[in-house]
């Protein structure tokens, strides 16, 4: 692969990634937003099947009608006109219809082209700092589903197993791949090691936090999500994962107390801190390390 790369400027092979980003960033809208709705469908049904019988449950399900990630087309929420190919163009379309519907003018949140913005820039981030290799590939993998989670658990606080679970296992099968480690090298064992640490850590907090006050700290997803974090970037990484994660989590739920009037009582994802704390592992992993080793020592 990097053979065929190779004949391509770094610059050419980073404005693809950027331009490929800008498209998953796109589709990462359609995840964010219909991922919990699947869930939340399948729940209803899987009730009904439990209080009622299959039967009601097939009844359930055919009232609900197809719904996934491919079907039905995106449309307006309110007027529920059909988005054309045209009208989906990665932040253009955004910018041309002025952030409104096409049709009834209703109002188009502006987190949809930040969020392919954002997408974009990170991808072409990852191509040049990884580099367009294996490394690259998985970085892009990862930064893609870090994405998603994040918004994800902001608008629900869930982090999906649909996600979290097979990113663990991609992790460990990517560092299988030669020369496919992402910061630091990660070879199978220090995948596997950090899939377990990463889980036993945040569940042993879990547990300690709610043998102390009675009460829950943090969700199960948290716990899937850094174990495939650690499945990604090794054992490794995941003290500065940990150490960012809090800090941020920590100042920004201050924050939101003293000046944003968040009560104490109200929970705040963790999901976004960890993610984030990974892309930045991902990305100056050595770098980090080497600054908490000076630190501590």
């Amino acid at each position: 692969m990097q053979s065929i790369l190779a004949v391509y400027p770094p610059e050419v092979l980073i404005l693809f990634a950027g331009v490929l980003g800008l498209l998953v960033g796109s589709f990462l809208n359609v995840v964010i937003y219909r991922l919990p709705m699947m869930m939340e469908r399948d729940f209803r049904v899987e009730a009904t099947s439990i209080l009622n019988g299959e039967a009601a449950a097939r009844k359930e399900a055919e009232a609900q009608g197809r719904f996934n990630l491919m079907v039905p087309r995106s449309r307006c929420p309110k007027c529920k006109t059909k988005i054309t190919a045209l009208q989906n163009i990665p932040i253009i379309s955004w910018l041309v219809l002025r952030g409104k519907c096409a049709n009834c003018k209703t109002s188009v949140s502006a987190r949809y082209p930040v969020i392919e913005a954002v997408t974009g820039m990170l991808t072409a981030l990852i191509i040049f700092k990884l580099g367009a290799n294996w490394a690259g590939i998985g970085g892009m993998l990862l930064l893609w589903s870090l994405v998603a989670l994040t918004m994800i658990d902001y608008d629900t606080q869930l982090l999906p197993d649909q996600i979290t679970l097979p990113l663990v296992w991609a992790g460990i099968v990517f560092s299988v791949i030669p020369h496919s480690g992402v910061f630091p090298a990660t070879d199978l064992q220090s995948s596997v090691f950090g899939a377990i640490a990463g889980y036993l850590t945040l569940w042993s907090i879990y547990w300690g936090f709610k043998l102390v006050t009675g009460k829950e700290g943090m969700g199960y997803g948290d716990f899937k999500l850094l174990a495939a974090l650690g499945a990604w970037l090794g054992w490794q990484l995941l003290p500065v994962i940990i150490l960012l994660s809090a800090v941020v989590g920590a100042v920004t739920g201050i924050a939101m107390i003293l000046f944003a009037g968040h009560k104490r009582e109200t929970p705040i994802p963790f999901g976004p801190y960890l993610a984030g704390a990974g892309i930045l592992a991902m990305l100056w992993g050595a770098e980090l390390n080497s600054l908490l080793g000076r630190t501590i020592n």
